[in-house]
């Protein structure tokens, strides 16, 4: 599997990213062990210190915990502390952007939810 990094933004930080996104949509779940730093930098040829600080965030996120000897594995709870985290980021951040689109180009929200569920609204 070939990875694009987004040069705009740190690799420890998409790598984060990338993580929380296993963890959000169910590839990682609670005591599921990460692949070792080792691994990683090997596989996608990045810096083990690229890597060791993705990892590092997350341990300071509490979503994942090191166990000395053995790895890092995912917290219990991990992945519904950041669904509601990122639910509440979208409805502060994300929402008021969408909505403000939606109104400029005059489109009726009662429709798109119509079409986009399909006619379930």
């Amino acid at each position: 599997m070939t990875i694009g990094w987004n040069d705009n933004t740190p690799i420890y930080r998409q790598l984060k990213e990338r993580v929380i996104g296993m963890m959000l949509d169910g590839a990682l779940k609670a005591g599921d062990a990460l692949p070792s730093v080792r691994q990683i930098a090997a596989e996608y040829q990045l810096n083990p210190i690229t890597v060791s600080k993705a990892y590092q965030e997350l341990v300071d996120d509490n979503l994942v915990e090191k166990r000395r000897g053995i790895g890092m594995y995912v917290t219990e709870g991990a992945s519904e502390k950041l669904l509601a985290s990122e639910r509440e980021r979208f409805l502060r951040e994300e929402w008021p952007a969408m909505l403000e689109r939606i109104r400029r180009l005059g489109l009726d929200t009662r429709q798109l939810l119509r079409d986009t569920d399909g006619g379930q609204a």
